[in-house]
């Protein structure tokens, strides 16, 4: 391939400038900066700071609380991402098999990944709402007693449901190119040696989607585990009782809430470690193996 030739040596480097400069203040200066925090101990007036070094990340380690957030964020994690994916998969399977309007019925599945996170929790919260929600309502005259304000498996249900729902736009997308890259020799082919449906897409469709399916999963689950604040700050704030109080979330309440700024600093490091693990799983056995059609 031939390289690129700059009149001026300098010039490159002033072109990768601005990124280099977005990269270093917004994240390589704030994760140096939670690092030395999460080393420090402050009291509840910032007067007095000691350093105490990994005395944080080992009381982090053995709270309950955390403990709890980070099983709660496992059981979120995995909620979420199978609804949306298998959601997304359903309605793309469905969007290949529409003769007419099938741009508009597309369209239509896509709008949801426009909402924000804290106006698709409010959207969630109004129709669920114990005291005004109409499928509340609808939920009580079949006899079921709803109240997530109360009920901590109600609420991880409703913030289930509103953070897949915010998700399965962007899951579609990826498969219906994903079902557009099949070829449809090898689907006729298969209906003509007598394969019925379900049989042809467990045999071919699945197989050759997997390594998208694989990516997405990936994606969902970091999306479960930092993207969703909003949902859940405008759902249930972490309640009731911590039973929706994800990882993230305990960061916000013990650094913003509790001004326990080195506790809080401790936790968002892990987060930051577990952001590194799931992408280098994603590069090293997702990607190369990820054909877009």
């Amino acid at each position: 391939m031939p390289k690129a030739v700059f009149p001026n040596r300098l010039l490159p480097y002033l072109l990768l400038s601005p990124q280099i400069a977005v990269t270093l203040v917004f994240f390589y200066w704030p994760a140096v900066q939670a690092l030395w925090q999460s080393m420090l101990r402050e009291d509840p007036f910032g007067l007095k700071t000691t350093f105490v070094g990994l005395q944080n990340f080992s009381n982090v380690l053995a709270d309950p609380a955390w403990l709890n957030a980070a099983w709660t964020t496992v059981v979120f994690s995995v909620s979420t991402s199978v609804l949306s994916m298998g959601t997304a998969l359903l309605l793309a399977t469905a969007a290949e098999k529409v003769l007419t309007g099938k741009a508009f019925y597309r369209t239509l599945l896509i709008w949801p990944y426009a909402v924000a996170p804290a106006v698709a929790g409010l959207l969630w919260l109004f129709m669920f709402n114990p005291a005004m929600g109409t499928f509340a309502y609808m939920l009580r005259d079949a006899g079921l007693a709803w109240d997530p304000l109360l009920d901590g498996d109600q609420a991880m249900g409703l913030v289930v449901v509103a953070a897949a729902w915010k998700q399965i736009s962007y899951n579609f997308l990826f498969f219906v190119a994903a079902l557009q890259s099949i070829p449809r020799s090898l689907l006729e082919a298969a209906a003509i040696d007598g394969a019925r449906s379900g049989k042809r897409f467990r045999t071919i469709v699945f197989p050759l989607i997997a390594p998208t399916s694989f990516f997405l999963l990936v994606v969902n689950t970091v999306y479960a585990f930092f993207d969703t604040f909003g949902i859940i700050d405008a759902v249930t704030a972490g309640g009731p009782a911590r039973a929706t109080e994800t990882l993230v979330y305990k960061v916000y309440t013990d650094g913003f809430v509790n001004l326990d700024l080195g506790s809080s600093a401790a936790q968002s490091v892990i987060l930051m470690a577990i952001v590194i693990a799931l992408t280098a799983v994603q590069f090293r056995y997702v990607e190369r193996r990820v054909h877009y059609g």
